[in-house]
């Protein structure tokens, strides 16, 4: 285990702010300078607990029940696991060294992460905590996802500006895919069919097929000077938006055409993202405004800026 990890989970432990247990639907928020989470509730738009996760948590995902989140603490080498209902970390995972991002695999079992300074990913198994397998991918890992199934996980690498595609069993690299430059983000279509990689500093997008892993384009977002970085597509996979850290934006696209249709101006550092179940609200992680903007997806408009700790950067929208 990490140095470290076992005084995170005491700090954890010792978070006074968390209530008994919060009620649903809740807002997750990493602050990466605070070393934070913070649980809003989107009904009131006010944060109803503050927890003490470790060192830098940047990335998170849910468990596929929603009854837990796994948090990625970059500085402590291991992902946090935190109990929603009691709005605590409970225990953490060893994760290899500089974890910035994490999935979980369709039955749970797994956590795959991006281990950015040693360029590696790795697969962690959740009931033993066991590191499954670390394998090395391109240059500065970040991005992350999975396939429905279960079976491919993709990484890009930040400096060798690529997409690793890895066997989920065994970590065995599949392909190497070159995309745009920076790449930042991996995020799968909600049919499953296409993967979206964001390039910061190339300000484009390279879809790829899922089935057969090839490139079937690349489009820019609006003058590529906007610095793309995660992306939230709406249910019926007609919209996806897309953060734009450099431009304090939200680009709105139409999947089909694969244009920007419309652009929403939100805080300073737009980075991490979420979208309500129902699509009606839409959520950024505003890193140098420490707040959280409140998007009405109909009049795509912002609501209301919520207050969060210093420098959120990853969102969770939990139903």
């Amino acid at each position: 285990m990490a140095a470290g990890v076992s005084s995170v989970v005491a700090l954890a432990l010792c978070a006074t702010a968390a209530p008994a247990q919060s009620p649903r639907p809740l807002l997750y928020v990493s602050n990466e300078i605070a070393n934070t989470i913070s649980v809003v509730a989107p009904t009131t738009g006010s944060v109803v607990a503050t927890l003490a996760v470790g060192k830098r948590p940047r990335g998170m995902a849910p468990s596929p029940d929603g009854h837990t989140v796994y948090v990625a603490l970059g500085q402590d080498d291991a992902i946090g696991v935190i109990d929603v209902a009691k709005a605590a970390m409970t225990r953490t995972l060893p994760a290899g060294r500089d974890p910035e991002l994490v999935v979980v695999s369709p039955d749970g079992r797994t956590l795959f992460v991006s281990n950015e300074e040693i360029a590696h990913a790795s697969a962690i198994d959740v009931a033993t905590g066991q590191i499954r397998f670390s394998t090395p991918v391109g240059v500065e890992p970040e991005g992350i996802g999975i396939t429905r199934d279960g079976k491919k996980v993709y990484v890009t690498a930040e400096t060798s500006n690529n997409v690793s595609v890895l066997d989920a069993a065994t970590g065995r690299e599949l392909r190497t895919i070159h995309v745009g430059d920076n790449p930042r983000t991996v995020a799968l279509t909600p049919d499953g069919r296409q993967a979206w990689v964001t390039a910061e500093a190339g300000g484009n997008v390279t879809i790829i097929d899922v089935a057969t892993d090839s490139v079937l384009g690349q489009f820019p977002i609006r003058d590529q000077k906007t610095k793309p970085v995660r992306v939230a597509f709406t249910p019926d996979g007609r919209l996806a938006y897309i953060t734009e850290g450099a431009a304090g934006s939200v680009s709105v696209i139409d999947v089909a055409t694969r244009t920007v249709i419309d652009t929403i101006a939100v805080g300073r550092r737009p980075w991490g993202i979420a979208l309500t179940p129902d699509g009606s609200r839409l959520y950024t992680a505003d890193g140098r405004s420490n707040t959280v903007s409140v998007i009405d997806t109909k009049t795509r408009k912002v609501v209301a800026a919520i207050p969060v700790g210093e420098r959120p950067n990853d969102l969770l929208f939990i139903p």
